[in-house]
């Protein structure tokens, strides 16, 4: 018996992507650290500015991350429903996330996410078996301690704001001049910061998963209880859930005034927010799951894993040096408006591309060594 795929999934996967790219765009036109401290924008691009910071960055790539945990708990689903065991097939996914993450950080661009979630993977492995509630209550927990632990992050000393400053004018320079072969080696060989001790990296090293794995957990309970399969019967958790779009844009709004709870604000903001955008979602679709937009997100995310990578390849050709050279040139604004093309681009491409194909390139290369096999179908076990 084969699992139902859930259409309201792939159609948030696909409206993730598209808040992914307008919120990457600033790094893709900027740099990591140059995005951070923007000067002389014009008025409108000042209100683009604020309204991708606080409508947009850090609360798609949360749902990104909720969809994640709920597609490893589909995909457990499936392969145990065909009588075999899950741990070889989780462990090859694993893998193949990390390799094909490692690649795009080496060889395209460094703010690559598939990595991580394949580092993550073992980690979630312990709670596959646990019950849905079970894995309420960690995410809970573990979002409440991030938060605490993050009070007073956002002091920067003038020494620290100084090497950022710097390393925002080379990486701008670098990135608005450099050919393919400078920018590989700038990239993978960042000058280390003289204000950052091994052991700070460390522990922001080991951090990292916990501040993400709420959601991750969050989405693995809600396949677990099998959520958006019968979204008007859990309408009334949904209108709840919607109440957290205003109050995540209010965190997000005052953690833009510098003080010691800005960094509680934001990230607390951030992932309240996306799990708002969710529920606010699930209660529309049913009035807009047959629209044209719809259908454009659900192609977008059925080929979600290499409308990522395109997005990446698409935009470090358009602004960096070895490229078209726009690095920096066309404004905060006008980006998002480019981000409308590209992701517009990418809607008719899928739609097109799906009436051929099941499945997109990169996803069937990771379905293949993901379930090992040339036809990449996970052969049901023979009962004895």
């Amino acid at each position: 018996m084969e699992i139902k795929r859930v259409s309201f999934i792939d159609c948030m996967r696909g409206f993730s992507l598209f808040g992914i790219l307008l919120a990457n765009l600033l790094i893709f036109q900027f740099g990591m650290q140059g995005k951070e401290n923007l000067k002389g924008l014009s008025l409108l691009d000042q209100g683009a500015y604020y309204f991708l910071k606080v409508v947009v960055e850090s609360s798609f790539m949360p749902i990104f991350t909720l969809l994640f945990g709920f597609s490893l708990m589909k995909l457990v689903e499936s392969v145990r429903r065909k009588g075999r065991k899950s741990r070889w097939v989780i462990l090859r996914r694993s893998i193949g996330l990390i390799v094909l993450g490692w690649l795009h950080h080496l060889f395209i661009w460094e703010g690559d996410i598939l990595l991580f979630y394949g580092l993550m993977i073992p980690i979630l492995v312990l709670f596959i078996n646990r019950k849905a509630k079970t894995a309420f209550i960690w995410a809970g927990i573990l979002f409440v301690i991030t938060i605490a632990l993050s009070y007073g992050q956002s002091e920067v000393s003038k020494k620290e704001q100084q090497e950022k400053d710097t390393y925002a004018a080379k990486e701008s320079h670098m990135y608005a001049n450099g050919t393919y072969a400078e920018i590989f080696d700038f990239r993978l060989n960042p000058e280390p910061s003289e204000t950052e001790k091994p052991a700070e990296i460390a522990l922001m090293i080991l951090m990292a998963p916990i501040l993400l794995l709420p959601l991750f957990l969050v989405g693995m309970g809600l396949a677990k209880i099998r959520a958006f399969e019968n979204i008007e019967q859990e309408k009334k958790w949904y209108m709840l859930g919607a109440l957290l779009v205003p109050i995540g844009l209010l965190c997000k709004s005052l953690s833009l005034m510098e003080n010691n709870f800005s960094v509680m604000l934001s990230m607390g903001g951030a992932q309240l927010l996306s799990l708002g955008y969710v529920c606010l979602a699930a209660l529309l679709y049913k009035f807009w799951h047959t629209s044209i937009i719809s259908q454009a997100f659900e192609c977008v995310g059925k080929l979600s894993l290499t409308n990522y990578l395109m997005q990446s390849i698409i935009c470090t050709t358009v602004f960096y040096g070895y490229g078209l050279g726009l690095f920096g040139k066309i404004g905060v604004f006008n980006g998002i408006l480019f981000g409308l093309i590209v992701y517009s681009f990418q809607c008719v491409m899928s739609f097109l591309y799906l009436k051929k194909w099941k499945r997109g390139p990169f996803e069937q290369i990771l379905r293949m060594w993901t379930n090992w096999s040339l036809s990449s179908r996970l052969k049901q076990k023979e009962q004895v």
